[in-house]
């Protein structure tokens, strides 16, 4: 914009994700702004160009992008009407790269875009169209949803007499499956046995890439099983409203205000809703759950203990335990509960060493490729990030300046934080499945790949990573934890010193040197599409952070 400076600063995901908003056009993150005649004076333009990967058939028609504030879950916006214009996206570097870059590195990089990325496709549409319609997510999220619809049109037909006689069993069923799928104690277990089951030289590589789409897409688990569980309730309740005479009204009502909770904590969860509004749908899914599961009790205590000839209640604890909706209501609640027991408020050393990021420091180690959630107010919400450790004594975060809580970490940083005892496992901490791998990162993603060159692991690991201004803006420590390896362990691109690089075609490379197994890559959205669609063009099995892992 001729007549205003606008700026950009850094960005991450609620997985720890970091990328840059407008690259230059030779990167595969490039993005291109409108002609001048579309924008309007000062207006800040935000380039949301995001296409879908993995598409089976190609897609005609974009979404258009929207003008509301995205979530945290791929990163926050916040643009402060200030005499800078200041728009706040999370990542390590600046619009204005160019003026820091060599005049011949500019020329270098000034490609053509490929073919099939246009302007017209909203960053929107990748939160819609997850990458494609026929992901694993999806399948995962149809094949839940198939079977529990087939078991209940078959019960509505009478040929499954125990579904009909135990529908409101079967929407319990659906929760306690989906709150499973969501408990970080038990998905560290499953991740662990996978890599210790897994994670041997003569299993196929076809079946470790098998397992790690699979759990890495297990939210469609809990996402189907979330619909289902409205159908399962919605035919319990119109059975139980058509045979008045043998229950009560206060059945009645406590089933539908759980149905309402239910629906609207799925409402919130529509990624068009969680992504402008995420901490709406945050808060949403947390109370609206906690007050239905509340319900759940009331209403498994009144069906089982009612008596409809006397229409009374017997509440007794022998009739409660003979019946399974109580022990599956009991298993939620466990599951629930269980990792609330381990939140704490424990001492940090926070330390910026620049603006725009923050390094909070705790005691004790972590095994690598392990994420972890802190929060200022444990009730309020919770920030995910990678953990860099070396596995001894202590551990770290990495925290880019966002919102209003990663800022404060910089301005004010704090004497302690809430956390969860459990830390969770995902995408990176599969890395020990394998045998060979090519990590990739963009910004401060780096931190959950730094515990693989800080520990030993099973993995032979080589790091790619593409960051503005290392020590300047991640400082000397994180700094030195990438020097002294070999160039061909650990390869640093500084985009103030180098330029931009093309991304996926260094991905590539990477593991072609490295005879990799797999990449595994986190970076923005199309970052992340392109470097994974690249390397599978290649021939070479890669694996990027989905909107909901």
């Amino acid at each position: 914009m001729a007549d205003q400076e606008m700026k950009v600063a850094r960005f991450s995901s609620c997985r720890g994700v970091a990328f840059e908003i407008n690259p230059t056009k030779a990167s595969p993150f490039a993005v291109t702004p409108p002609p001048e005649e579309e924008r309007n004076g000062g207006r800040v333009w935000l380039p949301w160009t995001q296409r879908s990967s993995f598409k089976v058939f190609p897609m005609s028609g974009a979404i258009q992008r929207s003008l509301s504030r995205p979530s945290s879950h791929f990163c926050d916006l916040e643009i402060e009407d200030d005499d800078d214009r200041m728009v706040s996206i999370v990542e390590d570097e600046e619009i204005d790269i160019e003026k820091h870059m060599p005049v011949d590195a500019i020329k270098q990089e000034q490609v053509p875009k490929p073919a099939g990325k246009g302007k017209g496709d909203s960053r929107l549409s990748i939160i819609l169209l997850d990458q494609g319609l026929f992901t694993v997510y999806k399948r995962l999220f149809m094949v839940c949803l198939a079977l529990n619809v087939i078991a209940l049109a078959l019960a509505a037909r009478g040929h499954f007499p125990y579904a009909k006689q135990k529908a409101a069993l079967f929407s319990i069923a659906n929760i306690l499956a989906l709150t499973l799928c969501r408990s970080e104690a038990l998905l560290r277990v499953i991740f662990w046995v996978a890599v210790k089951a897994l994670g041997r030289p003569w299993v196929p590589l076809q079946i470790k890439t098998a397992t790690t789409s699979f759990l890495q897409c297990l939210g469609g688990v809990h996402s189907g099983c979330g619909v289902s569980s409205i159908i399962w309730l919605i035919y319990a309740l119109i059975l139980t409203v058509k045979d008045r005479d043998n229950s009560s009204p206060e059945i009645i009502g406590v089933a539908s205000a759980i149905l309402s909770l239910i629906c609207l904590s799925s409402l919130a969860a529509f990624p068009l809703v969680r992504h402008l509004h995420h901490n709406v749908f945050e808060r949403t899914h947390r109370f609206a759950g906690w007050t239905a599961l509340i319900l759940v009790w009331v209403f498994v205590i009144l069906t089982i203990c009612y008596e409809p000839i006397p229409k009374t209640y017997d509440l007794s604890i022998s009739r409660l335990v003979k019946e399974e909706e109580f022990w599956f209501t009991l298993a939620i609640s466990i599951v629930i509960i269980l990792p609330w027991m381990t939140v704490r408020r424990v001492p940090v050393k926070a330390s910026a060493p620049s603006g725009h990021a923050s390094i909070m420091k705790f005691e004790g180690g972590v095994e690598a490729g392990i994420l972890g959630r802190i929060s200022p107010s444990p009730f309020s919400e919770w920030h995910a990030f990678g953990i860099i450790s070396d596995g001894k004594k202590e551990h770290m975060m990495l925290a880019g300046a966002v919102g209003d809580f990663t800022k404060s970490l910089v301005s004010d940083p704090p004497s302690h934080l809430w956390v969860r005892g459990v830390h969770f496992a995902g995408l990176p901490y599969l890395v020990n499945m394998y045998e060979r791998v090519v990590l990739v990162a963009t910004g401060s993603g780096i931190c959950v790949f730094l515990s693989f060159l800080l520990q030993p692991c099973s993995a032979q690991v080589c790091l790619v990573w593409v960051a503005k201004g290392v020590e300047q803006n991640f400082g000397k420590e994180i700094k030195e934890m990438v020097s002294g390896f070999p160039k061909e362990k650990v390869i640093v691109h500084d985009t103030a010193i180098s330029g931009r690089p093309n991304v996926a075609e260094m991905s590539v490379d990477a593991a072609k040197k490295w005879n990799a197994q797999v990449v595994i890559v986190t970076s923005n959205p199309e970052g992340s599409r392109d470097v994974v669609d690249k390397c599978k063009a290649a021939g070479i099995p890669a694996f990027g952070p989905i909107w909901d892992s």
